[in-house]
C-alpha cells in the first residue's frame, strides 16, 4: 500500500513539473515575441505586427488564420490590461479556457507563418484599411466586445490612433447607433461627450502618409530597431508600425 502511494506521488510530482515546464516555454509574452519586462507600448506594437499578418483582409477564406486572429485578440486582452497582466505574471494562468488550451499551437502557428512584412506592405494595407467597410466592421465588433469602452477598443483596433481617429470613430458609431444597429452605453456616451469638446484633426485618413518622414515615424522605427534581437523570429529589418499606447479602461 505504502509503495503504491509513493509511486502515485512521484507520478503526480513529475506531471506537475512537466506542466510547469511546458507553461514556462509557452507564454503569452513569447507569442508576441517580447520580454516579460516589455512596456505596454512595446506589447502593443508587437501585437499590431502579428494582427496585421493574421487580419481577415490579408487572409480571405483562411479559417485557421481567422481563428488565430481571434486568439491573438485574447492575448492582448490579458497583456494589454495592467491588472490582468499583473495577475497573469503572478499566477501564469489565463482566465480563458479556449486560449489557455491553444497557447502552444498559437506560438507554433506564428513561427510557421514567418512571412516578410515590409514597410511598403504595411503602408499599403493601412491605406486600404483605414476608412474601409472592413475597418467599420472591426470597429463595431470591438465596440460590442468591450461594451463601448473605447480605451480598450483602441488597444485592439489595428491601424488606429486615438488622436487621429476618435472623431471619425465617434461619427461611425453614432450613425450606427442612430440606425438602431448598435446599442449605446453610458461609458461610450461619456467618452463621446469628451471627444466632442476637442478639436477634430484635419484629414485624419491622409495625415499618416504626410508625416511618414517626420519625427514620430523615425522615433517609432528606432524603437523597433532596438527590439530587433527579441523579435527576429517575427519581423524583418525594415518593419515599422504605428499605434497609440495601450490604456486601461
Amino acid at each position: 500500500m505504502g509503495k503504491r502511494k509513493k509511486t502515485a506521488r512521484v507520478s503526480e510530482d513529475e506531471e506537475m513539473k512537466e506542466n510547469q515546464s511546458s507553461s514556462h516555454h509557452k507564454t503569452l509574452y513569447e507569442i508576441l515575441g517580447v520580454e516579460r519586462t516589455a512596456s505596454q507600448q512595446e506589447i502593443k506594437k508587437a501585437y499590431y505586427k502579428l494582427a496585421l499578418r493574421l487580419h481577415p483582409d490579408k487572409n480571405p477564406g483562411d479559417e485557421e488564420a481567422k481563428e488565430k486572429f481571434q486568439q491573438l485578440q485574447k492575448v492582448i486582452e490579458v497583456l494589454g490590461d495592467e491588472e490582468k497582466r499583473a495577475l497573469y505574471d503572478q499566477t501564469g494562468c489565463v482566465d480563458d479556457g479556449d486560449l489557455a488550451g491553444d497557447v502552444d499551437n498559437l506560438k507554433e502557428f506564428f513561427q510557421a507563418m514567418h512571412p516578410k512584412i515590409t514597410e511598403a506592405g504595411i503602408e499599403e494595407f493601412e491605406a486600404n484599411y483605414r476608412g474601409s467597410e472592413s475597418e467599420k466592421k472591426d470597429l463595431i465588433d470591438l465596440y460590442n466586445k468591450y461594451k463601448g469602452k473605447m480605451n480598450r477598443l483602441f488597444c485592439s483596433m489595428i491601424c488606429s490612433d486615438p488622436k487621429l481617429d476618435s472623431y471619425r470613430f465617434k461619427d461611425i458609431l453614432d450613425e450606427t447607433i442612430a440606425a438602431g444597429e448598435l446599442k449605446s452605453t453610458k461609458v461610450y456616451e461619456k467618452w463621446a461627450k469628451e471627444v466632442s469638446k476637442t478639436k477634430p484633426p484635419t484629414s485624419p485618413l491622409r495625415r499618416r502618409q504626410k508625416s511618414k518622414k517626420g519625427s514620430e515615424s523615425e522615433a517609432l522605427y528606432a524603437i523597433i530597431s532596438q527590439r530587433q534581437d527579441d523579435l527576429d523570429v517575427l519581423i524583418s529589418d525594415k518593419q515599422i508600425w504605428w499605434g497609440s499606447i495601450c490604456c486601461r479602461a
